[in-house]
């Protein structure tokens, strides 16, 4: 099973970077360490940077710190039952 705390946090550490506020998810891309391929791991659950953006709704953009965005895509996860 995921750890929903585990995943927000390398979620946070990987878009902390990008340069808030974001009008996309385009802006996240330059910030994240692997590029599309940055994986969040946690117990079963796994994705990519770019699994993310096709899996979830893509937000409520634009964005203008790091932490609204990992909560409301962690939501969505959970919305989903990924996590």
């Amino acid at each position: 099973m995921a750890d929903e705390d585990e995943i927000r946090e390398q979620m946070i550490e990987a878009f902390e970077g990008a340069d808030y506020p974001i009008s996309s998810p385009m802006d996240l891309v330059p910030a994240l360490p692997d590029g599309p391929g940055t994986k969040f791991e946690s117990g079963d659950f796994s994705m990519t940077a770019m699994e993310l953006n096709t899996k979830t709704s893509g937000g409520d953009f634009p964005y203008d710190d790091v932490e609204s965005f990992v909560d409301d895509v962690v939501e969505d996860l959970k919305d989903q039952g990924e996590i």
